[in-house]
């Protein structure tokens, strides 16, 4: 319990520094003072001229980074209490969020908003962002309703139809990608994923999804901890076995499309996460679920501003969280061969 506590205030105090030298670090350094200053004034709305700050700062600050903090903590939240659940509802050490083709469908989404040109946004979110949502939903149905036998989805049938999805979705996706092969950068670049240009219309837009995740999640946790026994054991302590894993699967399933619709696909955050949690706070999804989102937030704004920040030039930060999550898949790979033999 107490373990428990400290890892709970240490990783809160953690994100709050975390933020705060994510505003200094970029191509140009702000002192923490002067961010102190000027999130007050903002918070205030007090009038800038009180601050002997240029404008410039005060822009790069509030308009630029900020927000891009923001969407980092909720893109990095999401996907890890995706990945909690694919894990727990799977029984899948090694599930991450994008398991079940969520990835593809955002991919070709994307992809066919690349390509197609068309040029125009809905409440902050352009046409790339909405095709790639939208691909992400379309999969998600497509994969349930292949693995539906009457009512039931078995998992493993779920994780095929999944998998089998994913490569047919590939393939089109790399016959877009020859017969446009103009628009070949700007594809991979959304595939690497990037929190590049997010500003506060982007947060608004997938916060709700954010918010309705994990209520939903936190409220089937004492069920998903129940599911953890096997199905025939949930029934006979009168779970919905069903019924739950249809609205927490779909429930994850949606937060993650709403993520990549907004960063690209990046991978790894959910799968490393839930496991660094449990190591912490235990099985139990009650706390799992939200100390996963804080946890998940920070990871993703530490390889954020470690993309922006340590060469001149941008990286995806994708390729950040694949060099951390690599070896750590790698390790649970190792770990779980050790355990069958």
């Amino acid at each position: 319990m107490r373990n428990r506590k400290i890892f709970i205030l240490s990783i809160l105090l953690f994100m709050i520094l975390i933020m705060f030298l994510a505003l200094s670090i970029g191509a140009v350094k702000v002192e923490i003072l002067d961010i102190i200053k000027i999130l007050k004034n903002k918070i205030l709305n007090v009038d800038n001229q009180n601050i002997d700050i240029d404008n410039n700062i005060i822009y790069i600050i509030w308009n630029i980074r900020l927000p891009r903090i923001f969407a980092s903590l909720l893109i990095g939240g999401m996907l890890s209490i995706a990945g909690v659940t694919y894990q727990g509802i799977l029984k899948n050490p090694m599930a991450d969020p994008f398991i079940l083709g969520i990835s593809s469908g955002a991919a070709l989404g994307a992809t066919i908003g690349i390509v197609s040109k068309i040029s125009f946004s809905i409440l902050g979110l352009d046409f790339i962002s909405i095709a790639a949502f939208i691909g992400a939903v379309s999969v998600i149905f497509i994969v349930y309703n292949i693995a539906k036998i009457n009512n039931d989805v078995p998992v493993t049938t779920l994780l095929l139809s999944g998998v089998a999805m994913s490569q047919f979705l590939t393939a089109i996706l790399s016959i877009l990608m020859l017969l446009f092969d103009r628009d070949l950068n700007k594809i991979i670049l959304w595939t690497m994923g990037s929190l590049s240009g997010q500003g506060w219309d982007s947060i608004l837009n997938i916060l709700p999804y954010g918010i309705i995740g994990i209520v939903v999640l936190v409220y089937f946790s004492s069920d998903m901890d129940i599911l953890l026994l096997g199905d025939e054991s949930a029934k006979n302590l009168g779970v919905e076995t069903d019924k739950v894993k249809k609205i927490v699967l779909i429930t994850a399933s949606i937060v993650t499309a709403a993520a990549v619709s907004v960063s690209g696909i990046i991978g790894f955050v959910g799968l490393i996460v839930p496991h660094i949690v449990r190591i912490f706070v235990g099985p139990k999804h009650i706390k799992l679920v939200p100390i996963s989102f804080i946890t998940g937030g920070v990871l993703m704004v530490i390889c954020d501003t470690i993309a922006r920040s340590i060469i001149p030039q941008e990286i995806p930060v994708g390729i950040i969280t694949a060099i951390f999550g690599g070896p750590f898949f790698i390790y649970l790979l190792k770990k779980r061969k050790e355990e069958v033999f």
